[in-house]
Formats: C-alpha cells, sequence, structure tokens
C-alpha cells in the first residue's frame, strides 16, 4: 500500500510548517504517512527552521532540526496527497500554482480541520515573541490530532 503523503505550508518554511511537519510527524504511522513542508518563499530555502520554533518544539518533544526550509513548486500538487497552508495569502500563493481543478481539492487550510469552513488563519509568529511560538505550537499542535486521527481512520480502512 502506497504511504499518504501530507505537506505543510507557509511564507518561509522556518516557523510555522517546520512545526506542523514535526507534530504531526510524531502523531502519525511512519509507515503508513509521509509528511514534509515548504514555504511559498524562496527566501530561506536551505535553512534550518527559526530558533523559536525549534526551541518551542524541543520544549515539547520534538526534534525539527533535521528539517530545511524549501520552497512549494507546483509538482508537489503531483507528489501529496494532501497540502495544508496557515494562511490565507500563502493559500492563494499555492493555488496559483495548481494545475487543474482535481490537484486544488488537495488544499486546504490547516485550522479548518478543527473548525471546518471557517477559513480561520494560523498567525505568524516570525516579527512576534516567545509567546506567539507557543500560541502557534497549540493551535498546530490541535489541528494536528485531527489529521492524525482522518489520517489514522483512512489508513486502517
Amino acid at each position: 500500500m502506497a504511504k499518504t503523503k501530507v505537506l505543510m505550508v507557509c511564507l518561509g518554511n522556518i516557523c510555522r510548517s517546520p512545526l506542523a511537519e514535526g507534530i504531526l510527524k510524531n502523531k502519525v504511522n511512519p509507515d503508513l504517512v509521509d509528511v514534509d513542508s515548504a514555504g511559498t518563499s524562496a527566501e530561506h530555502a536551505g535553512e534550518l527552521p527559526d530558533p523559536r520554533s525549534i526551541n518551542v518544539a524541543q520544549v515539547n518533544g520534538l526534534d525539527i532540526t533535521d528539517q530545511r526550509s524549501r520552497q512549494f513548486i507546483k509538482s508537489d500538487f503531483d507528489k501529496f496527497d494532501f497540502i495544508y497552508v496557515m494562511d490565507q495569502q500563502n493559500f492563494k500563493n499555492v493555488m496559483q500554482l495548481s494545475p487543474s481543478r482535481e490537484s486544488s481539492k488537495k488544499v486546504n487550510l490547516i485550522l479548518n480541520s478543527i473548525a471546518p469552513n471557517t477559513n480561520a488563519e494560523v498567525p505568524d509568529p516570525y516579527y512576534g515573541g516567545e509567546n506567539g511560538f507557543k500560541n502557534v505550537y497549540k493551535m498546530l499542535d490541535e489541528a494536528c490530532d485531527q489529521i492524525a486521527k482522518e489520517l489514522n481512520t483512512n489508513a486502517n480502512a
């Protein structure tokens, strides 16, 4: 059976999406689900996650220091089954690259997993302090709990 492939997307792939990747990886069976992350901007390509993301992940028992930022590319639509985006602007940026209506169906705002159809956004903590990263972690942890439940249910079907 093929693995389910999930992609987390934010702007720079150094704050929110690396956290989402690390959190979801910790909640799913790695034999059944692959998780990756990317950013709609190439500004931080090749860089480690933001030290504040690394710190909040470590405080919660996760190590995300094996991740490196990369830019979202059109072929990601072919590689991934689900694409979770952190906010409206990045959602628009991803959708502009979508090659088809079918591909577009793979994309959703991550918080819609816990608050369907609200299109709520995960705030970018980059210009804020430590509390912003803690808040983002909590939001993503809750969303990833729900995503993991859905993925694990589908994998056992």
